[in-house]
């Protein structure tokens, strides 16, 4: 359930990311580039302290939590740099 809610949040962070770096595109030609990068180092952040929570305060070993944070930040970043590429 937790990875469910961190991966939703993610794409809602995208999505907004995106809509910014639209928005702004008229005024500065590489704002889709700038929040596309803005939202995968904030994202990586997000991601990591996750994974810390994870091992520090639930116990739970890396070589288990290493593939759940691979998830949460894998997919959305994916998308992300798809969606620069292709469409913006």
């Amino acid at each position: 359930m937790r990875t469910s809610l961190f991966l939703l949040v993610g794409f809602l962070l995208l999505a907004a990311s995106l809509l910014l770096g639209k928005l702004f595109s008229s005024n500065y030609s590489g704002a889709t580039f700038a929040s596309t990068l803005i939202f995968v180092l904030c994202w990586l952040g997000i991601s990591g302290a996750n994974l810390w929570v994870g091992i520090a305060r639930a116990g739970y070993p890396l070589n288990e939590e290493f593939p759940i944070f691979l998830l949460i930040f894998g997919v959305p970043t994916t998308i992300a740099v798809i969606l620069k590429w292709r469409f913006l």
